[in-house]
């Protein structure tokens, strides 16, 4: 029994339902990686599209660096909350992406 005004954390399935989201963002990212990559190396082979494959392949790591650190720490029994550079991280390589993305088709 508890003493009133603690509180017990049950977590449930949250940390489950918060890594699987993670591995569906990598997978959008990772199709969005690709389809720009087979993109540009079906075009000219100028050096902007070969810079572009580079900066996409370098975000799509960074991408992944990310999203697999959080999704290692959500194995814990009580993992801890994502801090807010790791957020911005992951949201900026994810505009990133997109906007290199789209650079390549365009």
């Amino acid at each position: 029994m508890t003493r009133p005004g603690t509180a017990v954390r049950d977590a449930g399935l949250q940390p489950e339902r918060t890594r699987l989201a993670w591995r569906r963002t990598t997978l959008a990212c990772s199709v969005t990686a690709v389809l720009a990559l087979r993109q540009a190396l079906h075009g000219t082979g100028s050096p902007v599209e070969v810079g572009g494959v580079a900066v996409i392949a370098l975000v799509w790591v960074a991408f992944l660096w990310v999203a697999h650190r959080r999704i290692r720490q959500l194995t814990a029994a009580r993992p801890a909350a994502l801090t807010p550079k790791a957020a911005a991280g992951a949201a900026a390589c994810a505009v990133a992406l997109a906007v290199f993305a789209m650079a390549v088709i365009v």
